[in-house]
């Protein structure tokens, strides 16, 4: 189908119908965005998709609301909201225009309906409050998609439009970078695998850029790696690896000797030539080359190995 008309609600606009209307609308560019509650708008027609607006649910007539009796659940008995049943149908296509592989589309979809989508869905039908984000309430981005609506008392009789067409806007940002994330990982869980792979019984890990690694490493069973080198812009880094997802506590510090320090001093401190940081936390240091990096992964492994102090 090639709709003309992307049909929704006139009014008060929140983040479901904003965010329907952003992946709807970058797929059929084309198409115009009409807010309307006019029955000869809503009612469905071979030229439009309607959404969050017609009281009915029915993906061969391209009509998706969720506000009617038997509004439409996923599967464990949550609600949808328009935006869960627009990603439903129209979430792969979306991805193919964003230039995600054939063979990631499956879980790039899984993982943006968990961790974005549903949460939508439930604010939207009152399955969870606001107030769970606690004093960040105001600052989710459903509140500040919101706070793009006229004031009460701006009597623009187009206001209502501008503010909706600017939020789309916005929106369709955030679900575009947030996608690119989600992919960005998956190619990066490639990468590291492989360089997991290389690495053999070796307690460095070595990878071509920096990129997300610990999810990898983990879920890999690579428990014998203690340190990650890479290269960074000119410089070359080199990194604990954390013991859990939240926190800063390392498999292994960097050695005590070398905290705080830098350029000459870290290379004396270090005996490593072109040594140039190291944080006080002893989570990352920098070297000028990769010679100088590799150098300082293998002494910070001696050190560990040896169990040499910790503090000065």
């Amino acid at each position: 189908m090639t709709p003309n008309y992307l049909v929704t609600h006139s009014g008060g606009f929140h983040a479901d119908e904003l965010l329907s209307s952003a992946v709807l609308g970058r797929i059929f560019p084309d198409a115009k965005i009409v807010r309307s509650r006019s029955p000869e708008w809503i009612t469905p027609g071979a030229d439009r998709i309607v959404y969050d607006v017609g009281g009915d649910y029915d993906p061969d007539q391209f009509i998706f609301d969720h506000h009617q009796r038997d509004a439409p659940l996923r599967e464990d008995g949550q609600p949808y909201s328009s935006f869960g049943l627009i990603w439903k149908h129209f979430g792969h296509d979306y991805l193919r225009l964003m230039s995600v592989p054939p063979e990631d589309l499956d879980t790039v979809h899984a993982s943006f309906d968990a961790g974005f989508v549903l949460l939508i869905d439930l604010l939207d039908n009152g399955a969870i409050s606001p107030s769970v984000a606690g004093p960040m309430a105001g600052m989710t981005l459903p509140a500040l998609l919101e706070s793009l609506k006229p004031v009460f008392d701006n009597n623009d009789p187009d206001a209502e439009n501008r503010g909706f067409h600017a939020a789309c806007q916005i929106a369709q940002s955030f679900v575009e970078a947030r996608i690119a994330r989600i992919a960005a990982k998956m190619r990066a869980e490639g990468m590291v695998r492989q360089a997991i792979r290389r690495a053999g019984d070796s307690r460095i890990l070595e990878l071509p850029m920096g990129m997300p690694f610990r999810p990898t490493v983990v879920k890999a069973g690579a428990d014998h790696l203690l340190f990650v080198i890479n290269p960074r812009g000119e410089d070359w880094s080199l990194t604990g690896i954390r013991r859990h997802e939240e926190g800063f506590e390392q498999r292994a510090d960097l050695p005590v000797t070398w905290a705080g320090l830098t350029n000459e001093e870290l290379e004396q401190a270090s005996g490593v030539k072109g040594a140039s940081f190291c944080h006080n936390g002893r989570f990352i240091a920098v070297a000028k080359t990769r010679e100088a990096i590799v150098e300082m992964a293998r002494i910070a492994v001696e050190v560990v190995e040896q169990g040499e102090p910790t503090t000065v």
